[in-house]
């Protein structure tokens, strides 16, 4: 069954910082077109970063914009999501999705939920003092 792992989450204060990673479990990402996602509490599911396949293209939401960066490394089958100046409404569960397809640049440039066939299970970030 192909499916992402995620973990780098845990408890931080206010202002600090994590470095999310995703890995596939028993293939290789290099084909694939990568999303990070969150649901809070209460809240639906939101994209907060996408990257192309070969890296070249990234997608932020404004909300994230200048505090999120995802980045791959195809060598070693992991794409990482470094936050900065975490908040406390940056509490979620932090999800990787993953698509191979023909929507997978599509999937990049609208860096919303829906569509993408491959996820992990999520990690917790919980940013509280």
């Amino acid at each position: 069954q192909l499916q992402f792992v995620e973990s780098g989450g845990g408890l931080v204060q206010p202002g600090g910082s994590l470095r999310l990673s995703c890995v596939a479990s028993g293939f290789t990402l290099e084909d694939y077109a990568i999303g990070w996602f969150r649901q809070a509490p209460g809240k639906e599911r939101e994209g907060v970063s996408c990257i192309s396949p070969s890296g070249t293209y990234t997608k932020y939401p404004t909300s994230v914009k200048g505090r999120f960066t995802i980045s791959r490394d195809n060598a070693k089958n992991t794409v990482y999501l470094q936050i900065n100046s975490l908040k406390p409404e940056d509490t979620a569960v932090y999800y990787c999705a993953g698509d191979r397809t023909l929507t997978r640049n599509y999937n990049v440039a609208k860096c919303t939920p829906e569509s993408w066939p491959v996820w992990g299970q999520g990690t917790q970030v919980t940013v509280s003092s």
